[in-house]
């Protein structure tokens, strides 16, 4: 039989989980655990480069792991770890450190943001971020790794870690390219028509797979409209694309299409319109968030999940770390 290829991706528990992670990320992950060997991690390690408060970090781990499971992702497919709950990541970035030079670091993009935003907290973990994801990755032999555009840079000095290592200590570590399952990834957009939705910015512009009903309707209804077209089949502005393309993600085709024939004849009424895309979308999170508080609410189940998510993980670490050791020459007996 085939040896299947190996796919790695991690989230960082910092935040709520929102539209923007599931169509970019979260809908792929429930494909891919069809046809590829997975591994899916909470990355709380990385959480503390920023986020050195740890009160509400428990909370934040088992809500996302509740979502991505209310999602579709199935711990018996895939393994869904936190990444503290492998040590042997740790060793391997470690080792990692030491194929790392400090200027390559300092010059990596979200370093650079990172020390601007957070000038009190520039720490070492901080700067060797790009190494702990390699070691995330390698650690699995991982040949497949879906990355969003501002990951892609970290991605590329994975493959030089890989590289190097191979090369200073012979041929170990595939190297991880790119995967987004089959077309390009899903930009949702913030409703305030500026950038795309966050984890942590602009909530009132960001619809949650945690929102209630109600809180989903007003963030809707006040995404940002004008007075409409005045001439026919004009060029949509940005910030109504937007809406639109929200509709094509959650609503019917009929439904879109008489909202497209309304505004190239003139005739919209944003109101009417964001109505129907709050029902609509109400209609499509309301079952993904009641899921996911259910599956919170039941810590046996979510503690059973954390176990048997780093027991595969951990199996397929231990196996690395035994030829990375002996490759390095670690192995004295």
């Amino acid at each position: 039989m085939q040896k299947k290829d190996i796919v790695m991706s991690g989230i960082r528990p910092t935040g709520f989980l929102h539209l923007g992670n599931y169509f970019g990320a979260l809908r792929n992950f429930v494909r891919m655990q069809e046809e590829y060997e997975c591994y899916f991690m909470l990355a709380d390690v990385h959480s503390l480069t920023t986020h050195p408060d740890t009160k509400e970090l428990a909370g934040h781990v088992k809500r996302v792991l509740a979502e991505y499971i209310a999602c579709g992702l199935d711990p018996e497919k895939v393994a869904l770890y936190c990444q503290s709950h492998v040590p042997e990541t740790t060793e391997l970035y470690l080792y990692l450190n030491m194929l790392a030079y400090k200027g390559e670091l300092e010059k990596t993009t979200t370093f650079k943001e990172k020390a601007r935003s957070q000038p009190d907290n520039v720490n070492a973990g901080l700067l060797t971020y790009p190494v702990l994801q390699a070691a995330d990755i390698l650690l699995h032999r991982a040949s497949l790794v879906p990355v969003g555009k501002d990951q892609e840079q970290h991605l590329e000095m994975s493959r030089n870690f890989a590289n190097r290592f191979n090369h200073r200590y012979g041929d170990l570590f595939p190297e991880p390219k790119a995967f987004n399952f089959g077309s390009g990834l899903v930009k949702v957009p913030s409703l305030d028509g500026a950038g795309k939705m966050s984890k942590s910015e602009n909530q009132s512009a960001t619809i949650y797979l945690s929102d209630s009903d109600d809180a989903i309707r007003k963030k809707l209804m006040k995404a940002k409209t004008d007075s409409g077209p005045t001439a026919p089949n004009t060029v949509k502005p940005d910030y109504i694309e937007n809406i639109f393309q929200l509709m094509r993600l959650v609503s019917d085709e009929a439904t879109l299409v008489s909202f497209e024939k309304a505004y190239d004849e003139c005739r919209i009424r944003y109101g009417d319109m964001k109505k129907q895309l709050g029902e609509d979308m109400v209609k499509f999170i309301a079952p993904i968030r009641e899921k996911a508080e259910s599956i919170r609410n039941d810590e046996g189940y979510l503690r059973s999940v954390m176990e048997k998510g780093a027991a595969k993980a951990g199996a397929s670490a231990a196996a690395t770390m035994e030829k990375v050791r002996a490759a390095i020459g670690l192995k004295y007996y």
